[in-house]
């Protein structure tokens, strides 16, 4: 199986000002794909050649095949998960669970500003949905991702590597978290809530 590189759901420039065209040249155009070529490389011959995004994670053992798997799912769902009409709060189910667990939507804005803010080098930050229905903020390192944990689905998450506000922000990471936030698309993350 060949993996491919998504293509974004909207144009480079659409999420202007807010992430840079140029920033997306080389956060999906260069990044992104870079991991999607190594993991179709280091899949050939092995066990991995003929499984899904999905099984290759939660089988492959920690290494390059497991981290680029990850990196492209990651990277993926990031990028679904913004819009150039996002913004605002999110709706419905999403919205209640997001009240039960976090008091209010601007105090779970601020918590999850802070885990990614401090979240130590490169990584993730996630909104999950966990096995009993209610909702969380997760942190991950480098490739690693929430799907290799059974108990949790992911709602919606920020890439807090370098790559994906350098270009906009230097190293200014709570501005990118703060204008990330004018992008995050909630029908999809309320989509992946239901889910």
């Amino acid at each position: 199986m060949t993996h491919k590189l998504p293509e974004l759901k909207y144009a480079k420039d659409a999420l202007a000002p807010h992430i840079s065209a140029e920033t997306l040249d080389y956060h999906h155009g260069k990044h992104h794909n870079a991991y999607v070529t190594n993991l179709n490389n280091l899949i050939v011959g092995t066990e991995y050649e003929d499984k899904s995004l999905e099984e290759i994670i939660k089988s492959a053992p920690a290494g390059g095949i497991f981290n680029n798997a990850a990196q492209v799912w990651n990277h993926t769902f990031y990028f679904n998960g913004i819009s150039p009409n996002g913004g605002g709060k999110p709706t419905g189910e999403l919205a209640k669970a997001i009240d039960k667990a976090f008091g209010s939507f601007e105090d779970f804005k601020s918590k999850f500003s802070t885990s990614a803010a401090t979240n130590f080098g490169s990584g993730w930050t996630w909104l999950v949905k966990d096995s009993d229905g209610s909702v969380s903020i997760h942190n991950t390192s480098n490739a690693d991702t929430t799907i290799t944990c059974d108990k949790s689905i992911p709602v919606l998450t920020i890439d807090v590597w370098e790559h994906a506000y350098y270009v906009d922000k230097r190293n200014a990471r709570p501005s990118y978290i703060e204008s990330w936030w004018n992008l995050v698309d909630w029908e999809e993350a309320n989509k992946n809530f239901i889910a």
